[in-house]
């Protein structure tokens, strides 16, 4: 019986947003990629602090602190590109 190929390509660390390292003077682009169905009620929440309402949205937030505070803790839900500025 072979194994099974999906095994070692789960989990945070192969679906985590990845933040930008510099501050993003514009702020950041938010895309909500997965369903909050089945998480946590705090992420819920974080989710909806972050303005994402529903799968596929997608807001510009502000580069602080606490907003990457918030994105590190839904980092597998969403993804995570600077703005770039016009």
């Amino acid at each position: 019986m072979g194994r099974n190929p999906a095994v070692g390509r789960q989990g945070p660390a192969y679906h985590a947003a990845v933040l930008p390292a510099d501050p993003a003077p514009g702020g950041l682009r938010v895309t909500q990629i997965r369903s909050m169905i089945g998480h946590p009620e705090t992420m819920r929440r974080t989710l909806a602090s972050l303005g994402l309402r529903h799968h596929q949205a997608v807001v510009v937030v502000p580069d602080t602190p606490s907003i990457r505070g918030m994105l590190v803790k839904v980092r597998h839900l969403v993804t995570v590109s600077p703005v770039q500025e016009a």
